[in-house]
């Protein structure tokens, strides 16, 4: 039996939905998912058994314009998961078309000279007729072997995809067990769906001005797990937010942390959040490794 392996990038500007398809194709929530662009800070890496294929699917954090330690390592690890990738998925929001960052996006895959697949996403959202004349305005600009529609919410067009992947990638061993889901250990998952709960229940800046990092991760006699984890905020007023009036809002951003998280592990957890004033965490080396980025 002939078996294929490879490495497939998803690349895109913020908010184009990479994180949605990359849980979509895999079945289950590996990549955190929030409306607010600029949710996914590193590589996630999400395996995939197709046919007799293993697909090695890398949701990579939206490329934009760099201005913090943390940007400039988000976007350095967007370009690694692409370098490293045999396809690379130009993934590009259908309703929102081709913006100034989906644009710095197309052209610095133009120069690169990469296998690349053109994936229009939100074509739900959209009409049939704005879709030709956006596919043309980028095919001309970027040579792709294949376009796909789709929508990533819905799940339209995403088995084609998928089947089309399972096919064309290189000959070779699967390079991780068959039943794995991700190479992501458990404590960065803990400490990302304590996050995405962060980006869902606060509103503004909070999102972007706070970190997550999971200090203790122990297995318990009877099956479950405690996990002891700590956000890291940039200032006072964030940290009164986070904790709500009488604790109300780190609990709920608990609870529905540990639900999500008890199903991926499948396992009872038990999770203990403490909220911390770090001004310039984001600027820190330690910081940025602990969250799975390399300094850049």
């Amino acid at each position: 039996m002939t078996t294929r392996c490879g490495f497939v990038a998803l690349v895109g500007a913020p908010n184009a939905g990479k994180s949605t398809l990359i849980n979509r194709m895999t079945g289950t929530k590996l990549s955190i998912v929030s409306p607010k662009a600029q949710t996914t800070r590193f590589r996630v890496l999400g395996i995939l058994m197709r046919q007799t294929s293993q697909i090695l699917l890398v949701d990579t954090p939206g490329i934009f314009k760099p201005k913090r330690k943390l940007d400039r390592a988000m976007v350095a690890a967007a370009w690694t998961g692409s370098q490293d990738a045999d396809i690379s998925l130009l993934l590009i929001d259908a309703k929102a078309g081709i913006r100034e960052e989906a644009q710095a996006v197309i052209d610095t895959l133009a120069r690169q000279k990469r296998r690349v697949w053109l994936v229009l996403n939100k074509t739900d959202l959209v009409t049939t007729q704005q879709l030709l004349p956006l596919t043309k305005a980028i095919t001309d600009q970027l040579s792709v072997e294949h376009v796909f529609m789709l929508s990533a919410r819905s799940g339209d067009g995403v088995d084609d995809l998928l089947d089309y992947l399972a096919a064309e990638l290189p000959e070779g061993p699967y390079l991780y067990p068959e039943d794995d889901l991700t190479d992501l250990p458990d404590r960065l998952l803990a400490a990302e769906l304590v996050r995405e709960q962060i980006f869902m229940q606060t509103h503004e800046e909070i999102p972007y001005q706070a970190t997550v990092e999971t200090e203790s991760f122990k297995e318990r006699p009877d099956g479950s797990v405690r996990i002891d984890a700590t956000i890291y905020v940039s200032r006072p007023g964030h940290k009164a937010i986070l904790i709500g009036e009488g604790g109300r809002k780190i609990r709920s951003i608990g609870e529905r942390a540990r639900l999500d998280l008890g199903r991926l592990l499948e396992r009872p957890c038990h999770l203990f959040l403490n909220v911390r004033e770090r001004a310039g965490w984001d600027e820190e080396k330690a910081r940025l490794r602990a969250i799975g980025l390399d300094d850049a």
